[in-house]
């Protein structure tokens, strides 16, 4: 009995084949993009590079994506073919749409904020800097010790309220404290700054500002997303990690130790940066607690400190002479205290995965 064996051909996917190329959609989708914003800079000859309106350029390019897809699938392949193509695209462009307002926001931050990202910038402050020139390292300072200690009181008072919701919490005390929790959560960011600032008015006298009191009214915005944010990750460990633990004789608190937050440590890292990233660009409860001061003032307890938000603010609101120094500085701290949360999102992932508990298989 001899056996026969069917070799089919390798079917070619190209035009002539009834099918486009992998390739033709980015081909098309880069054309569209390129001829859009083509088109969109001769409408800007002559004007700034933050002038430029990528928002509209973008969605034009993906109206004409759309167009090209549709017609070049119907000649090449089928109505059918054709009709996917264009509803899988437009698809796309609605994701698109929703994003724009983030795109064009970022292209504005770093084409305005590109003017002063200088050394200078980075190495004065504003002391004794009247018109031109001057920095914000005092603001970036100010914003990183503020943030560093507000995130020093929340995170352990957030991961160990949700611990207990998780993990002890029942009855009466617990859906007390979740309630409470997402009341905290809906807080106007003003609430937070006037609540610290009254405690310490009270204590302290009327007036008093320190870099403290914004690390504090931080917390009151940080501790509930904390908390949401870990109790969520927590549920989730399964039960079957707990008992087997159990089962060996491991006490509680030791498998919460051991077991349950490793398992959850890259979700809980999240967590907490999304909650930094939440407060780090707050203004309303620093203007009212910590205050504006030219110079490097490193001291949390005693005498006002620059932010970066507060720095950005009192730029744009108050520019002097020439306004647009003072404009440029603005900006230049925005796009700064930007990049601060992206290096601090990639550095809690790195974190993530290098605390994260490593699964080897055989």
């Amino acid at each position: 009995m001899s056996a026969i064996t069917l070799t089919a051909a390798p079917s070619r996917v190209s035009l002539t084949a009834g099918r486009l190329p992998k390739w033709a959609p980015w081909a098309l989708l880069a054309f569209a993009l390129a001829a859009s914003c083509a088109l969109f800079a001769v409408m800007n000859l002559g004007g700034d590079l933050a002038e430029f309106n990528i928002a509209g350029a973008v969605f034009v390019g993906m109206v004409m994506f759309v167009i090209l897809i549709g017609v070049i699938s119907s000649i090449a392949e089928s109505r059918r073919h054709a009709t996917n193509r264009v509803m899988t695209t437009l698809v796309a462009t609605a994701f698109v749409i929703a994003l724009l307002p983030l795109i064009s926001l970022l292209f504005t931050v770093v084409a305005n904020g590109l003017q002063r990202f200088d050394g200078e910038f980075f190495s004065f402050s504003m002391r004794n800097v009247v018109g031109e020139g001057g920095g914000a390292l005092h603001a970036i300072w100010g914003t990183l010790l503020i943030t560093l200690g507000a995130t020093i009181i929340s995170v352990p008072v957030g991961l160990m309220t949700a611990i207990y919701l998780v993990e002890y919490g029942r009855g009466r005390i617990a859906r007390a404290i979740t309630f409470f929790v997402d009341v905290m959560t809906g807080i106007p960011s003003i609430v937070a700054g006037l609540f610290i600032y009254s405690v310490f008015a009270l204590i302290m006298g009327p007036g008093t500002r320190m870099g403290i009191m914004g690390s504090l009214a931080l917390s009151v915005l940080m501790i509930p997303v904390v908390v949401r944010g870990s109790e969520e990750l927590l549920r989730i460990v399964p039960n079957e990690l707990r008992e087997a633990s159990y089962a060996l004789g491991v006490p509680k608190w030791l498998t919460i130790v051991k077991v349950v937050i490793p398992t959850a440590i890259a979700g809980i890292m999240t967590s907490i940066m999304l909650a930094i990233s939440r407060v780090i660009g707050e203004t309303a409860p620093l203007l009212l607690t910590v205050g504006m001061v030219p110079n490097m003032n490193l001291n949390m307890f005693s005498g006002q400190m620059a932010t970066l938000p507060v720095f950005s603010y009192m730029q744009a609101k108050y520019p002097g002479i020439p306004p647009e120094a003072f404009f440029d500085r603005a900006w230049a701290s925005a796009l700064t205290l930007i990049l601060i949360v992206m290096v601090l999102n990639l550095g809690a992932r790195l974190l993530a995965k290098l605390f994260a508990p490593k699964m080897s298989g055989r």
